[in-house]
């Protein structure tokens, strides 16, 4: 697989089938994914967006084809009047969201296939995206439960901000994490 940065151009042209990847590594229905590729399009045009692709390879184990979309990663800079920002301050003690939430980056999503979990993608996406920002942290929410996405966090320095939080629309728990940049390489 190699890595590609992407504009909000190539965001927004690729964004349907991203939405399709992020239902499947989240287990939702594939309707799931396509209904938030409106808000995803949307996050394009917000301040300091970045996104990275992970692409097949010609060579590529598995049933992808060259340039086929094995996961992506975006984020941008959080700010109030966001949903996810106000949602995490609303969680947060007032004291900590004032130390993480300003002027941090939210990194909204983080997918890979579930085909191809496990072979690194995931860790290359997540460096890919937040290397060079000129930001002081990264928060993020996951599913609570021990997943590769929760093992990969952690092992770049994620730390717990909120756990078992219930965001409107999914009744799953979930944690919202923050690492301060530059990330680590890894943990052990």
């Amino acid at each position: 697989m190699r890595i590609v940065h992407w504009t909000p151009a190539e965001a927004r042209d690729r964004m349907s089938e991203a939405m399709t990847v992020y239902a499947e590594a989240m287990g939702y229905p594939p309707e799931a994914g396509q209904h938030r590729a409106g808000f995803a399009v949307a996050h394009t045009r917000r301040p300091a967006f970045r996104a990275v692709a992970a692409l097949a390879e010609p060579r590529e184990d598995g049933p992808a084809a060259p340039g086929d979309l094995l996961g992506f990663g975006y984020g941008y800079a959080t700010a109030p009047g966001q949903w996810w920002h106000d949602q995490v301050r609303e969680a947060l003690d007032p004291a900590v969201a004032d130390e993480w939430l300003r002027g941090c980056f939210e990194l909204s999503e983080l997918h890979v296939r579930p085909a191809y979990q496990g072979r690194g993608a995931g860790r290359a996406l997540l460096h890919a995206l937040v290397e060079g920002l000129p930001h002081q942290a990264v928060l993020l929410s996951t599913p609570e439960g021990d997943t590769r996405a929760w093992r990969l966090y952690r092992s770049a320095g994620f730390v717990d901000l909120v756990r078992n939080h219930l965001f409107p629309g999914d009744s799953r728990p979930f944690a919202v994490l923050g690492v301060r940049l530059p990330l680590v390489a890894a943990r052990a």
